[in-house]
């Protein structure tokens, strides 16, 4: 489980203390097929969450398209490739976005995280393992699809949202993404949210199109997180490279993003101890290390 160390200053003697570590949630937003506005749901719920109050960490996870930095208007110097390549650490690319989220840039045109190398692998273990942030929150923002580094993200996250839309496309490879979680990996529950829908009724359809068949076919349980409502101010904001929380916060999309806050609040806290950062990182990179030295 990610912990996060609290620090505070004894007002006596002016030193900083170390608490115990707090769980810190994690969360990985999925979609079986792209263009569902995943990465748009990753953000603003990230910012919401922080304009609440919470200490968030956003990982830009699509180490082949990445785009959370395009989405929020962001230029990094540096990305997770120069962590892995040795040339920086994690502390120095991150950066921060709006309402202080603090971001981990990915870059565009790098390879999956199932083709990592060894010494990358023990790098990035490295990395956050040295991550003095403190955290409340990590939202893990995936590539589209099943790709081993999509199951492998969303099987170290404690929660997972899978996002569709009313496109047949959408809900035949979200089930895909349930079915090879489910049956592959043991995951046995999983949030649906349903995105630029025009209702709440149309939210529930599309929720229960995936239930017929998941009830029938996989032994899941699927929670319905709710959805986003097809909203123009969201589609401004996109265009201004600006969350809607942000931009637009009286806006319907907004609205629903921080009801999606308040709804992650009611989750459980994980509540057994479980090790620090690089364990986090030990699980995601497993298959992967191992599929390596199998072929050794």
């Amino acid at each position: 489980m990610l912990m996060s160390n609290v620090q505070f200053t004894d007002q006596a003697s002016g030193l900083r203390r170390m608490t115990e570590p707090r769980p810190v949630r994690v969360i990985a937003i999925a979609s079986g097929k792209g263009g569902v506005g995943k990465t748009n749901v990753s953000v603003n719920l990230a910012v919401a969450m922080a304009q609440s109050g919470k200490e968030v960490l956003l990982m830009d996870a699509d180490m082949g398209l990445a785009n959370v930095d395009v989405l929020l208007g962001l230029r990094p110097a540096y990305n997770l490739s120069h962590v892995m390549k040795g040339e920086r650490t994690l502390e120095e690319i991150i950066v921060t976005g709006p309402a202080g989220v603090q971001i981990i840039p990915a870059s565009s045109g790098y390879r999956e995280m199932s083709n990592m190398n060894e010494a990358e692998c023990a790098g990035l273990i490295r990395a956050f393992s040295e991550l003095s942030n403190s955290l409340d929150v990590l939202i893990i923002d995936n590539a589209a699809g099943i790709a081993e580094s999509v199951t492998s993200f969303s099987r170290a996250a404690q929660e997972v949202i899978v996002v569709v839309c009313n496109e047949p496309a959408s809900i035949t490879d979200a089930y895909a993404l349930i079915k090879v979680l489910n049956t592959e990996y043991g995951v046995q529950r999983l949030h649906v949210l349903a995105n630029m829908a025009d209702s709440i009724q149309e939210g529930r359809e599309l929720f229960s199109k995936l239930t017929k068949v998941t009830d029938r076919f996989l032994d899941v349980t699927l929670d319905f997180m709710g959805y986003i409502p097809y909203d123009d101010q969201l589609k401004k904001a996109v265009q201004k490279q600006e969350a809607v929380v942000s931009s637009f916060s009286r806006s319907k999309s907004a609205t629903a993003f921080k009801n999606l806050v308040k709804k992650t609040d009611s989750w459980p806290m994980p509540s057994s101890a479980g090790g620090h950062l690089e364990f986090f990182v030990e699980r995601l990179i497993q298959a992967s290390h191992n599929k390596i030295m199998a072929s050794i």
